[in-house]
């Protein structure tokens, strides 16, 4: 955790956020997964922007140290919502948005549903289409809190797993462990099928080539939680999109590749 975590209330939730630097507004969104939070995703990250940009970090809701309701419908709909209700209660107008993998997914949504709001896109990791059930996700799933099952699931994500600390696998544990953490995060991914593959689907390519906001899209080509074919079909339909597919790396580019990935936003955040 930072020192200095906020909250507010939005699409009727208590949200957990953090801010930092100051000028045009940069949301950094977290993926899914156990122990999973906005935090825990860009903490080192957002001193990288926070010196030009004002950084805001939520915690999606239903995920990280943000509310959950048992009798919400969670969904893209909602998870817009949320994400727009944060823009309002910060009375941000318009935002560029960097999100990584299933916040990639929610800021394609927000780009479809709401461009006006949206000035750029960073797509990390992110879903699109229709593709297999990966080990990765199978495993956020499947997985049961405890250390020894956090130390096996968090070595799916990077291409290098010495990247994990002891320290990482604790934190995120720890976060996973939080009464009803694993049980809300069952209900907000698709449960594996008991037989043969199951199919995940994210935003068809129809829907993408409606986007109109400037997009980076950016991939680990070892990346074995979101098939690299998801980053190609999202560069291929999104009118004005670049594509980087980063060699060695896996599905934690910004941990990853950090000073590579930094260079990279910051020039296509800046034109």
């Amino acid at each position: 955790m930072s020192a200095n975590p906020k909250t507010l209330l939005a699409a009727g939730h208590q949200t957990h956020y953090h801010e930092a630097g100051q000028g045009e507004a940069l949301f950094l969104l977290h993926g899914s997964g156990p122990g999973v939070s906005g935090w825990a995703n860009w903490a080192n990250t957002v001193p990288v922007f926070a010196d030009r940009w004002r950084v805001v970090v939520p915690d999606i809701a239903g995920f990280g140290f943000t509310e959950f309701k048992d009798d919400a419908k969670y969904d893209i709909k909602l998870w817009v919502n949320h994400l727009l209700g944060i823009m309002d209660a910060l009375d941000i107008e318009k935002a560029s948005f960097v999100g990584n993998s299933f916040g990639g997914a929610l800021a394609i949504g927000l780009a479809v549903f709401a461009p006006e709001r949206v000035n750029k896109l960073v797509l990390l990791g992110t879903p699109a289409g229709e593709f297999v059930q990966t080990s990765g996700l199978r495993g956020a799933w499947e997985y049961e809190p405890s250390l020894d099952n956090m130390r096996e699931l968090m070595k799916l994500f990077p291409y290098d797993v010495s990247l994990i600390t002891e320290a990482m696998v604790q934190a995120r544990y720890e976060a996973s462990a939080r009464p009803g953490a694993q049980q809300a995060l069952r209900k907000l991914i698709p449960q594996p099928a008991a037989d043969g593959p199951t199919l995940v689907k994210g935003f068809p390519a129809a829907a993408l080539a409606k986007i109109v906001a400037p997009t980076l899209v950016v991939h680990g080509r070892e990346d074995r939680v979101v098939p690299p074919e998801c980053g190609l079909l999202i560069a291929n339909s999104i009118p004005d999109a670049d594509l980087h597919l980063f060699g060695r790396c896996g599905h934690w580019v910004q941990s990853e590749q950090p000073r590579r990935f930094a260079a990279l936003v910051r020039d296509f955040l800046s034109e």
